[in-house]
């Protein structure tokens, strides 16, 4: 018995630790919720083209991926933190205007995205989305992400942005 005490004390150390690591290199959201539309769709490897006139499409997955549908809400002065996806990232302003800065920016310039407008954000994309209007920000965001994959991983600022 003193045992399993001895290795739960020590797991639970190295998990505040680990906890405490992260929450120094991430920038965590501030004033942003989350919330799922639909329940997770699973979908086996896909391979499928589409044409329409001049319009083409096409999807090609190896293993079993994750469909999801979620709506994130950002207060004024809020932000989703610096963060990436494993997987594709389908992004629409359903109200309020985003500003979205990209990690990889040299000039960290500001993209301002009003209602209405889309962003495709690509796997491993370092981004981070703000509110910095005067009233909520609604974002609608589908992902296709591996099977059991994170949909958001916290990543820390890159250093090139003051936001």
């Amino acid at each position: 018995m003193h045992r399993k005490l001895k290795w739960l004390l020590v797991a639970g150390i190295v998990s505040m630790a680990a906890y405490a690591a992260g929450t120094v290199l991430a920038t965590p959201p501030n004033g942003a919720t989350a919330l799922a539309l639909a329940p997770v769709g699973q979908f086996p490897e896909l391979k499928a083209r589409a044409k329409i006139g001049d319009w083409k499409a096409g999807i090609k997955t190896k293993g079993v991926s994750d469909l999801h549908a979620n709506q994130i809400t950002i207060q004024p002065g809020g932000t989703f933190g610096w963060h990436s996806h494993p997987g594709l990232s389908f992004v629409i302003v359903k109200s309020g205007t985003a500003t979205f800065y990209e990690g990889d920016d040299p000039t960290c310039a500001p993209h301002v995205l009003p209602a209405g407008s889309t962003l495709f954000e690509p796997a491993g994309d370092v981004h981070i989305p703000r509110n910095e209007g005067s009233e909520p920000l609604v974002l609608v965001v589908i992902q296709l992400l591996p099977t059991g994959a994170m949909r958001r991983i916290d990543e820390p600022s890159p250093g090139n942005c003051a936001v």
